[in-house]
């Protein structure tokens, strides 16, 4: 290393650039050290810890342009730096946009430039969207991806990466090139091990315009990009956040890879549209959603196949009732996310053969249900019905909507996902058992 002390330099442009430059030409990594003044040339706030965040007052204002030799008016600028400007940068500016224009003409016109600058698709890009059959096993993480191939032609703005596994997040885009320097035209992106640059570039993508950014990591790593996700909800950047592996039902990588907690701090943030989808269909019904949605999303995905249970109907309104009793013969209300509402399909059966009647709701989205008119919320919930809730993660936020839930209040295990899931209680047996209580409570 190539290491130069430059003292008090801070203020001195043309040393700065010497150092600058001979730092340039030199064959080995350079530091340059240097000492500020926070507040300079404040004659009352130079080296004052407070000028951090401290709003000068009008007389500071005048105290620091009295040292600075320039005229105490709002907005002052030396004629001569207005009049370059004006001459260089605006003409420069000016041409430039004539000449983007000119060029632009039919581009900008076109079905497939406003569908980019939309962040959304031509006419009939949902056309193709993959549908699957009940009973079918798919894990929600594989589903996404399908949805993501049977659109990449249709969205032209979509670009999609990872900062992990792209193939285990599912954001891999089938016949896509890899985006570089020399290939700017590629729509996959590999980040890197980088969450939060990958979250960062994202916002970035979005709040500039002309793309539909997807990207995918483990829901652990969540932790990572916080910063991020909760910029985009700030910001209603149009971005699609992929979070797979969403439950101790990831298994083997134990404790630090299974969330718990990560859902509710998820759900938490403001105006972020957080989507945890039962099944196959429910998961393509959540990229629809995404697309159409004016704002960032947030997709849980599953790392373990699930069985297809719903048709996918209940994302648009947050919730939607899989498995049916008429409301005269209705004793309990199992309401699950992701993959635990077949947990909730199962222990519904078992119910059956005890004599309670169960309805299975599906609550993909909780900030959607919560959208809905009050008559529809109640039919599926009714308030003289007990209601079991059922999540694979802590219960912050549950008892909202239900009065008791089936939770994990502690941090998982490493063993097989069914084991951990079996031995937490996040099984059949243990849910119908909990009904059965609650119902003769």
């Amino acid at each position: 290393w190539d290491v130069v002390q430059l003292g008090e330099l801070a203020n001195d442009l043309d040393g700065l650039e010497r150092a600058l430059l001979a730092a340039k030409d030199s064959d080995r990594p350079s530091l340059l050290v240097l000492r500020s003044h926070i507040g300079y040339p404040s004659p009352t706030h130079t080296d004052d810890p407070h000028a951090h965040g401290l709003a000068f007052k009008p007389e500071d204002v005048t105290a620091t342009k009295a040292v600075m030799g320039i005229p105490d008016e709002p907005f002052w600028a030396p004629e001569e730096a207005v009049a370059g400007y004006r001459a260089h940068a605006a003409e420069r500016g000016a041409a430039a946009r004539a000449a983007w224009n000119a060029a632009a003409g039919n581009v900008t016109a076109s079905p497939e430039w406003q569908a980019a600058w939309n962040a959304t698709g031509v006419d009939g890009w949902d056309a193709d969207l993959p549908r699957y059959d009940l009973g079918a096993s798919v894990p929600t993480r594989k589903a996404i991806n399908a949805a993501f191939d049977a659109t990449v032609d249709k969205i032209p703005g979509l670009v999609a990466g990872s900062a992990d596994l792209t193939g285990n997040t599912g954001t891999k885009l089938a016949g896509q090139s890899q985006h570089t320097a020399s290939n700017p035209g590629g729509r996959q992106i590999y980040y890197g091990v980088r969450e939060h640059g990958m979250g960062s570039a994202m916002v970035g993508m979005a709040l500039h315009g002309g793309v539909l950014p997807v990207g995918g990591t483990f829901f652990a790593f969540l932790d990572y990009m916080r910063p991020p996700v909760r910029l985009a909800s700030l910001s209603r950047a149009k971005v699609c956040f992929v979070f797979t592996h969403d439950s101790v039902g990831v298994g083997e990588d134990g404790p630090t890879h299974q969330p718990v907690e990560h859902l509710a701090t998820l759900r938490a943030i403001p105006d972020l549209h957080v989507i945890r989808p039962a099944d196959a269909n429910e998961t393509v019904s959540a990229w629809a959603d995404a697309v159409a949605h004016d704002g960032p999303t947030a997709l849980v995905l599953t790392r373990q196949n699930v069985p297809v249970v719903t048709d996918g109907s209940a994302v648009a309104r947050g919730a939607g009732i899989v498995v049916d009793v008429p409301d005269d013969d209705l004793d309990i209300v199992l309401v699950g996310t992701g993959s635990e509402v077949a947990v909730c399909v199962q222990a519904a059966e078992i119910l059956a053969e005890q004599g309670i009647a169960a309805r299975v709701v599906s609550m993909p989205s909780w900030d959607r249900f919560d959208a809905q008119p009050a008559g529809f919320q109640d039919a599926l919930l009714p308030d003289d019905v007990p209601v079991l809730a059922v999540e694979a993660g802590v219960a912050q936020g549950w008892h909202e909507y239900a009065d008791e839930v089936v939770s994990i209040e502690r941090f998982g295990a490493s063993a097989p996902g069914e084991d951990v899931l079996e031995r937490l209680g996040i099984n059949p047996g243990n849910v119908a058992a909990r009904a059965a209580a609650l119902v003769a409570d």
